[in-house]
């Protein structure tokens, strides 16, 4: 079998990487590839020209700027590329914000010496997700290992969506992907909130996350709130909260006074179209079913935010 070399611009394709069995493989990978450990010592191809320790309003305005003056917001290193020779590059269409675009690695091969083959991932619905991490099987020649990974993961989310129909009833649930402005997750998360025995107030499976008003958080009455920001860990979400638990009405949501709203790992979870959505309907359904889920995520993978948290400060 000739020598396979790949470059992955993309976290979730990493992580199916590494999970195929194809990591020896791996020589190159993005700046935001973090998962498993071992993958940082591996050459980071990629860099962000956002500012990442700015607001959460700080980087929303960064990214419509570039956006606005069609600038890319990633850079490829180009001699990085040529010097690592790849056979492969993994990268996505998926999102034009969230990682590094098909158009920006199309502009790095004009760049390069040798031809890589490039995969373009473009996940929206968990089904999606399996194309996927078929695709990236293929490109490693082991479709069979691609299959039963996918049978496994489905078995997986069969046995959760098994304990939760046991449950006495299905709670509302708003999952905020970006705290200021306010958007709501969709794509895939729909679908792992179904599993989990819930139903999203926002959002529809297969359709692109989108930007909502803290009126219609109100009106649409959640059950539950779960707060994943795509990109960030419940430590820094902590820290982005005063936009949203400063607003007047905040205090008056039921979900607020139950005690019901969680801060979730969004980096790692829910926004990370990998192997991990299992975890991601394993957190949600610990959360919203915990006499019928306990899987060990709280306190890892996500926290409790208290009424009396958000009403004297985090």
């Amino acid at each position: 079998m000739p020598e396979i070399r790949i470059v992955s611009l993309i976290a979730s394709a990493t992580e199916i990487v590494a999970a195929l069995g194809l990591q020896a493989y791996l020589v190159g990978r993005s700046h935001e590839c973090d998962y498993p450990n071992s993958v940082l010592a591996l050459p980071s191809c990629s860099s962000s020209k956002v500012d990442k320790d700015a607001t959460s309003n700080e980087i929303d305005q960064q990214v419509r700027s570039m956006v606005r003056d069609a600038l890319s917001i990633y850079q490829v290193d180009y001699v990085l590329l040529n010097e690592l020779s790849p056979t492969h590059i993994l990268t996505q269409t998926q999102c034009d914000v969230c990682a590094v675009t098909l158009d920006e690695v199309n502009r790095a091969l004009a760049h390069l010496q040798s031809a890589p083959a490039v995969t373009a991932l473009e996940p929206m619905t968990l089904t999606d997700i399996w194309c996927d991490i078929q695709s990236v099987a293929d490109v490693g020649n082991v479709s069979k290992h691609g299959h039963a990974l996918v049978e496994r993961l489905k078995k997986r989310l069969v046995a959760i969506a098994e304990k939760t129909a046991l449950r006495d009833a299905t709670p509302t649930v708003a999952c905020i992907e970006w705290i200021h402005p306010l958007m709501y997750a969709a794509n895939w998360v729909p679908e792992l909130i179904t599993i989990a025995g819930g139903q999203t107030t926002q959002g529809q499976a297969g359709l692109h996350s989108g930007y909502f008003d803290f009126m219609d958080l109100v009106e649409s009455d959640p059950d539950y709130i779960l707060i994943m920001p795509c990109g960030f860990n419940v430590d820094r979400t902590l820290k982005e909260l005063a936009p949203l638990t400063t607003k007047s009405l905040w205090q008056n949501l039921p979900a607020v006074r139950g005690n019901r709203v969680y801060l979730v790992d969004g980096n790692y979870f829910f926004n990370r179209p990998s192997p991990r959505v299992v975890e991601s309907a394993e957190i949600a359904a610990e959360i919203l079913h915990p006499q019928l889920c306990s899987f060990g995520h709280e306190d890892r993978a996500y926290k409790q935010l208290t009424h009396v948290q958000t009403a004297g400060g985090c």
